[in-house]
């Protein structure tokens, strides 16, 4: 099954692609530079950074490739060569290594590098939801390969994303709901949502964006037993029984199946997850169980990333970034709608 991709990709990003080496899994470009954010107009997205996220086979080779076609994109780090480059990609934060605020064709863009292994990881297992998380939003995919274990991920992730935002919703929701709830995942436990990023952030991405959610999982959510969806009305219904629930929570990805376990079981009680997962499945907070899991898959991550992109981009480029978040948030915070006008 391919991945739902929104196939107007626009000549401008594919002749940024087409700079870097071209050994390259998945490639997808994604961010208020590329989507329509509730509350921004043209010119403003215009003059956003475009980001973009390119997966490799092998990563030593493509940066080995990339250091001799773009070496100025990279910080002081390019002088310990494309070996070391890869280890700190591969062993530290999301495995995933930033070059960030580079000029090209007149736009500011990042480009991020993870391998295709760490990429399927973290699609079918969550281990960091940082990539994955990326994912469950609509992006312009720009390359997408013909490997099979890659596009059954990219596939699981979306259904992982659907299922969790299940337990956390109530038994009957909008559509508008549930594309809340699954952008709102990827920034659970994001301490940039607290400092340096818009916090209206989550809802300004899926108001201007319902047609392209809807491309992404409609299909999904005809398929899916535990959901009577009415996509003319825009509603769905969701089976919230005890056992409705254990389903859902079996199908969770593994790391966050271990977060909720961790909340619920006492230390050194070690009971198998199943029977965890089945008390947590008769609990009237279960939904409070798995958005404080999601939260966990996020926050050690995301910290760590931090730390590692402040190296890597060196420290000037950190300052400016770090001001625009700054600003960004300023901004978000005096156009924010009252509660009478989002209700």
């Amino acid at each position: 099954m391919t991945l739902p991709a929104l196939h107007n990709t626009g000549v401008l990003y594919r002749r940024i692609l087409s700079q870097f080496p071209q050994d390259i899994s998945l490639a997808f470009v994604y961010g208020s530079g590329v989507f329509k954010q509730h509350g921004t107009n043209q010119g403003q997205m215009e003059k956003n950074m475009l980001d973009f996220v390119i997966a490799v086979d092998d990563p030593v080779t493509w940066h080995t490739m990339n250091l001799l076609q773009n070496r100025k994109h990279y910080s002081i780090l390019k002088l310990l060569g494309p070996n070391m480059i890869s280890s700190i990609q591969n062993e530290h934060g999301a495995s995933v290594y930033y070059n960030t605020l580079v000029p090209v064709d007149g736009r500011i863009i990042k480009y991020g590098v993870i391998s295709t292994e760490s990429l399927i990881d973290d699609l079918m297992h969550w281990k960091t939801l940082y990539v994955a998380g990326r994912l469950h939003k609509p992006v312009k995919m720009l390359v997408q390969s013909e490997n099979g274990k890659l596009r059954a991920a990219l596939v699981a992730n979306l259904k992982s994303a659907v299922t969790a935002s299940f337990l956390m919703l109530p038994e009957s929701f909008s559509e508008e709901d549930l594309f809340l709830q699954i952008a709102g995942l990827s920034y659970a436990g994001d301490f940039r949502m607290v400092i340096g990023e818009d916090k209206s952030k989550v809802y300004n991405i899926v108001k201007d964006n319902i047609q392209h959610f809807r491309i992404l999982y409609s299909n999904i959510l005809r398929d899916c037993p535990q959901v009577v969806y009415k996509p003319q009305q825009g509603k769905l219904e969701v089976d919230k029984s005890p056992e409705g629930q254990f389903i859902q929570l079996m199908a969770l990805p593994r790391t966050l199946q271990q977060k909720i376990t961790k909340l619920v079981d006492p230390p050194g009680k070690n009971r198998d997850v199943e029977e965890i997962l089945l008390q947590v499945a008769q609990d009237p907070d279960c939904g409070d169980f798995v958005q404080q899991g999601s939260e966990g898959c996020r926050t050690e991550e995301k910290m760590s990333c931090c730390r590692m992109s402040e190296g890597e981009a060196g420290l000037w480029k950190t300052v400016s970034y770090s001001s625009k978040k700054l600003l960004k948030m300023w901004k978000g915070w005096r156009r924010k709608p009252s509660v009478s006008q989002t209700s």
